[in-house]
């Protein structure tokens, strides 16, 4: 008999990013399906809103690659759309910039 792990709330949203991250044009498929799976087993609306942003970009990916497979609009040379989530803080300046910081000298 197999022993089955209970997951965790951070644990499904871990898994669901893991398979946003990894997915491919082959795997689209039953990525999404397992996605799916894990997000209607989440407990309450504030878990299922922290997984949308990786189950909305999954599903744009299926979208754009059954479009190039029918001959459709073709995707970009990478595996991933170019609108995907951020994970961590946002990328610059932290902080006061120089010319404000030289003005309260």
């Amino acid at each position: 008999m197999t022993v089955l792990k209970l997951l965790t709330p951070d644990d499904k949203l871990a898994e669901i990013r893991r398979l946003y991250y990894a997915t491919t044009k082959r795997t689209i498929r039953q990525d999404l399906e397992r996605a799916m799976q894990l997000l209607k087993s989440m407990g309450s609306e504030e878990e299922r809103e922290r997984a949308a942003v990786y189950m909305d970009g999954l599903s744009q990916m299926r979208s754009e690659w059954a479009q190039a497979a029918q001959g459709g609009v073709s995707p970009s040379d990478s595996r991933r759309p170019a609108s995907s989530p951020r994970d961590g803080a946002p990328r610059g300046r932290s902080g006061p910039s120089k010319s404000s910081s030289r003005r309260n000298r």
